[in-house]
């Protein structure tokens, strides 16, 4: 950090007329330009993230990067492979596959065509962060030497309106700056994810509405410049399990707004410790870099999990690992042993999803949720073995309901709730 601190923090300790090396004159200066600004009307928000920056940023990344067209070679080999995986599916699973046609997208048109879906996603979080900070007790409630600031006091310029006149533009202004730095991590996240996702299920929650399954061509080139394994097997591979994606939440109504509800509920219980946060404020020296950043690193900023959020956090991993989990018992029915390198891109698949991938990058950053590798292996075990025993279509029945679907406790042991539901059959 720079020892060139803004707003004047720069003035001499030892100066009688300077106390506490707070330069008064300079933050007079500071204080009207605010004010200005704070008349201007340049201070209206219109909800906790600022979008058009998260949209811009995230496409200029993009494209610093490299985002070259899709082409009509890429076209056709998806087109291909998605034309096979559906008739392979349609062996595998009850559910039919749905009218879109699949998309062959760039990493751009990826951003395009799941923002909304972002939209639905980040908001809630935002706005449950945004509540609990400007929830904080009002800046007109506060006495000036409540600031902790030497000096402050008996040094403002004369003429300064007080603290209740500028708590209102304030706020408004504080929620400006949280849209925008909200925006700013939104815009970055999304480009990072846009450089390695695979399709448009890739992070496993719905990101499109319309049933279409999609490969982003040049991610999927770059993904398998390492492996040994064919292009054309590469690309089946990837749409089998696309198109199984996109089937299982096209006829399973209630998946979607199960997922969405869930990011929700624990969105509405975020809750930061304003009292921390001004008692580890109190008393900070203007002039020591290092407290504020102290500060910062305390966790004091950080939200509290309650009990609900990890209910609800619990109800996330263990759907998202059912979903996984059928995925691959899917995918793994349809291939059949007809292509021989399908065990060997499983396995990457896997390590891919251990290891970090997208959807767990974003969960982690998001909502600071780490799907378990332990529960994925859980739950494509359980729809093997459900499978086994009742065939496709009794373990596509189990989605007919929310209530038929197996629980956290279920997946570490399939065989006895196996026994238990066949009792219901």
């Amino acid at each position: 950090m720079s020892g060139n601190l803004p707003f004047g923090f720069s003035g001499d300790p030892g100066d009688p007329k300077n106390p506490g090396g707070f330069d008064m004159s300079q933050l007079g200066a500071m204080l009207q330009q605010l004010g200005a600004m704070l008349q201007s009307g340049q201070n209206e928000v219109s909800g906790p993230v600022d979008w058009d920056l998260a949209k811009n940023l995230a496409r200029q990344s993009v494209a610093s990067k490299g985002d070259p067209s899709v082409n009509d070679n890429d076209v056709r080999r998806v087109a291909e492979a998605f034309n096979l995986s559906q008739m392979w599916l349609d062996e595998a699973t009850t559910f039919p596959a749905g009218a879109g046609v699949p998309a062959t997208w760039s990493r751009s048109e990826w951003i395009e065509n799941t923002w909304p879906a972002w939209q639905q996603i980040i908001e809630p979080i935002a706005d449950g962060v945004q509540q609990t900070l400007t929830g904080m007790p009002d800046l007109g409630q506060m006495n000036l030497s409540d600031l902790g600031i030497p000096g402050l006091p008996e040094n403002m310029p004369e003429g300064m309106p007080d603290l209740n006149a500028l708590a209102g533009p304030l706020m408004n202004m504080a929620k400006r700056m949280g849209a925008a730095m909200f925006g700013a991590q939104v815009g970055n996240g999304l480009a990072t994810l846009a450089d390695e996702v695979l399709g448009a299920a890739d992070v496993t929650v719905p990101l499109t509405s319309d049933g279409r399954p999609a490969l982003v061509s040049e991610n999927v080139k770059a993904f398998g410049a390492d492996l040994d394994v064919e292009l054309t097997d590469l690309y089946l591979y990837l749409a089998l399990r696309e198109a199984a994606h996109q089937r299982l939440y096209a006829h399973v109504p209630w998946l979607r707004t199960a997922v969405e509800t869930a990011v929700r509920v624990y969105a509405s219980g975020i809750s930061v410790d304003t009292t921390k946060i001004q008692e580890a404020l109190q008393g900070i020296d203007p002039n020591d870099p290092q407290a504020m950043q102290d500060v910062m690193a305390s966790g004091v900023f950080e939200p509290a999990e309650t009990e609900e959020q990890k209910r609800a956090l619990s109800r996330l991993e263990t759907l998202l690992a059912l979903i996984e989990g059928w995925v691959q018992d899917v995918v793994h029915a349809a291939i059949g042993g007809r292509m021989p390198s399908a065990d060997r891109l499983g396995e990457t698949m896997r390590r891919r999803r251990a290891s970090g991938g997208p959807a767990e990058k974003t969960f982690a950053t998001l909502i600071g949720l780490e799907l378990r590798p332990r529960a994925l292996r859980e739950a494509s075990a359980l729809w093997a073995q459900l499978r086994e025993s009742r065939g496709i279509e009794g373990r596509d029945a189990v989605w007919r309901h929310p209530d038929l679907i197996p629980t956290a406790e279920d997946l570490t042991d399939p065989t006895a709730w196996l026994a238990a539901t066949d009792e219901l059959e």
